[in-house]
């Protein structure tokens, strides 16, 4: 297996290049998007899961302290929602799904090709929108938390299906909307007006 994945990683360097080279700027972000993406799935994805699940739990953890929705046990990745009135006590566990982890490599793929940025400013963008996502991952479970804390353990579906997701999904469209749909615009128009002074240039 090891060596299908060497293999799959040569070619996919290989067509990288060629899509370099031969200028095709459209082919070379969607095929080094999704290559980097696989990759970082093999290879970075397990160790960065159990480090992001302790440190979400631990995070989560504080904000429950000091509002009393829930307990953390971070070396277990589970958050303890204590009864409210005569409900029911419920334990969360945090998996990859909540770690965010799928969700930051999916962001730094789509950036690492995303030429209108430089490369310094990719790295620092995608510094700053991981951390983005780290923290809006953090609101969306603490309102998941809250939710349950307040209503029971019957809301918990509600909670983490719907009102968790469209708060960490809203939060995330702003987020891609300001680093990739902002910028490109404001890289066309820049380049609108350069193209027509160009075209007025050369009609003298």
């Amino acid at each position: 297996m090891n060596w299908l994945i060497i293999v799959c990683f040569i070619i996919w360097l290989y067509f990288l290049t060629v899509f370099h080279r031969g200028k095709l700027n459209y082919f070379q972000y969607l095929w080094g998007s999704v290559g980097l993406f696989v990759f970082m799935c093999i290879f970075i994805q397990p160790a960065l899961t159990v480090i992001l699940k302790q440190y979400v739990t631990s995070v989560v953890g504080i904000i429950g302290k000091v509002t009393g929705i829930c307990e953390a046990y971070y070396e277990y990745s589970i958050l303890f929602i204590p009864k409210q009135s005569v409900l029911s006590s419920i334990s969360l566990y945090i998996d990859y799904e909540c770690s965010g982890v799928i969700e930051m490599m999916a962001f730094v793929s789509l950036l690492a090709f995303f030429q209108v940025y430089e490369v310094g400013q990719r790295i620092i963008v995608g510094i700053v929108g991981c951390v983005c996502i780290f923290f809006f991952n953090v609101i969306r479970i603490v309102v998941i938390c809250g939710i349950i804390f307040r209503f029971g353990s019957d809301s918990y579906y509600v909670a983490h299906t719907i009102i968790g997701r469209l708060i960490f999904y809203a939060l995330s469209i702003l987020l891609y909307y300001y680093v990739f749909t902002k910028q490109q615009i404001v890289k066309q128009k820049i380049g609108g007006f350069n193209y027509a002074e160009h075209n007025e240039n050369a009609d003298k």
